[in-house]
């Protein structure tokens, strides 16, 4: 996620989508996004929880550049109009309910200047992969770790489950998250008043088909 070439790729659409306007970044993190995107001229401001990351990203060179809100960013609101705001790298699935996956979508719609646009990267959930009457899924295996997800097929919530060996020492860590469908997403960007301008299966604007393994979806809001 942190190659020149992928952030590349990503910041070229942003900077396009934005156009002359401003970017609402909702989880700006470390700023791994952000960052290239104002040396593109785009004005960013960003919402997050995490004071640590945000601290990591002021220390960067160029980080005190764009804007922070701390606070959930499925509600929280700041001044003015935005001509992007986006959501990148599946962070759509930190929002552990459909009801704030619903609410992140209707505050998307708030900060959007008429004609803007919501974009979001996600990863399409993986449920071909897993065997017949299991639900897990392994996605990484060596000789010192192995990690897993498990899925509720009924709640779509799931985890990422990281087990360990350290100098001879095991560590467990799970992360929660709720996994959604293209389609829900459509559903909910009609809730916010959004309509489905393009989903491509990468930020190259490749064509999405049904092996695409996640894709980059944008909605607009109408002029």
């Amino acid at each position: 996620m942190f190659d020149t070439g992928v952030v590349g790729r990503a910041v070229d659409v942003l900077a396009d989508l934005a156009g002359a306007g401003r970017a609402l970044e909702l989880g700006i993190g470390t700023g791994r996004i952000a960052l290239p995107l104002v040396d593109r001229g785009v004005p960013v401001h960003g919402i997050d929880m995490s004071d640590a990351m945000v601290a990591r990203m002021r220390a960067k060179p160029g980080g005190d550049r764009p804007g922070v809100t701390i606070g959930d960013f499925a509600t929280t609101r700041v001044d003015g109009e935005f001509s992007l705001v986006y959501l990148v790298y599946n962070t759509i699935m930190n929002l552990t309910s459909q009801d704030a996956q619903v609410d992140c979508f209707r505050t998307a719609a708030a900060h959007l200047a008429p004609g803007g646009t919501f974009v979001v990267e996600v990863g399409v959930p993986e449920l071909r992969s897993v065997p017949p009457g299991r639900n897990s899924l392994p996605f990484h295996v060596s000789d010192t770790k192995v990690a897993f997800d498990v899925y509720d097929f009924a709640t779509q919530h799931m985890t990422s489950n990281y087990v360990e060996v350290v100098n001879g020492e095991g560590s467990y860590r799970t992360i929660p998250f709720r996994y959604v469908w293209p389609s829900e997403l459509d559903l909910m960007a009609r809730l916010a008043g959004l309509d489905l301008s393009d989903r491509w299966s990468d930020w190259d604007r490749s064509p999405f088909t049904a092996d695409s393994t996640k894709h980059v979806s944008v909605w607009r809001k109408p002029a």
